[in-house]
């Protein structure tokens, strides 16, 4: 997935409100930019950062930019935007290019399935496989991603719905694409949402499937790269 506009780098001066961010631009100027993440971003937002904004000129658009990605010290990157993680393992569904899924003929986006919920991708074939896809962006422990960084009671409620659609007879796929290019591993933040971990193991002890990619990450945009170890035995639950 490419950015439609180029991105220019930027310096954080603040992040409020979930989808705010104050921002000081190349020339000095300030900003208002777009944050099209929810979650908790920790350790993530802190005051002079180097970010990359993606402008526009949509006149529909109250906020001319949109941040997109962090740039850590060391050159790894972050992506930052929650909504890249549907557009970038859409496509590459389409092209058969994510291993270990079951056998599919079609993809569908946004399926309306269980309880009034909208599944991410359907995958159709003789059994219907059901995939959820989950941005992951938090690491406490070098090396290591960890999802998620807040309380998510809609993904403890994604995880059910996926078991339920085992328990009919269908497959489902927990999708994890970790947007961070200094991560070699998977873990859940059990301590950050007990809930949720404990969802996650009655989902993958029903038989849900979890899948976890990382990605290539620039300004020019974000590419799936390769399988990724998820290191939690969801058994001591």
């Amino acid at each position: 997935m490419e950015f439609t506009t180029p991105l220019i780098a930027a310096r954080l001066i603040r992040r409020y409100k979930r989808f705010l961010a104050d921002v000081c631009l190349p020339d000095g100027t300030e900003a208002v930019a777009h944050c099209p993440n929810p979650g908790s971003m920790m350790d993530m937002a802190d005051e002079g950062i180097k970010i990359w904004l993606e402008p526009n000129d949509d006149p529909r658009k109250k906020l001319k930019y949109g941040w997109r990605l962090i740039e850590q010290d060391d050159g790894h990157f972050v992506g930052v935007d929650t909504g890249v993680p549907n557009r970038v393992v859409g496509p590459a569904l389409l092209a058969h290019q994510i291993a270990g899924l079951p056998p599919y003929d079609a993809v569908r986006a946004e399926v309306k399935y269980a309880d009034k919920s909208r599944i991410d991708f359907l995958l159709s074939d003789a059994v219907d496989t059901y995939v959820e896809v989950k941005s992951v962006t938090l690491s406490r422990t070098a090396g290591l991603a960890e999802f998620p960084d807040s309380v998510t009671a809609r993904g403890a409620k994604h995880l059910e719905a996926l078991t339920q659609m085992v328990a009919q007879g269908h497959r489902a796929v927990m999708f994890y694409m970790v947007q961070r290019t200094d991560c070699a591993a998977l873990s859940l933040a059990a301590d950050i949402d007990p809930a949720y971990a404990a969802a996650f193991a009655r989902a993958t002890k029903a038989g849900v499937q979890v899948l976890a990619y990382d990605c290539e990450i620039d300004p020019k945009g974000v590419t799936l790269r390769r399988p990724m170890p998820f290191v939690w035995d969801c058994a001591e639950i």
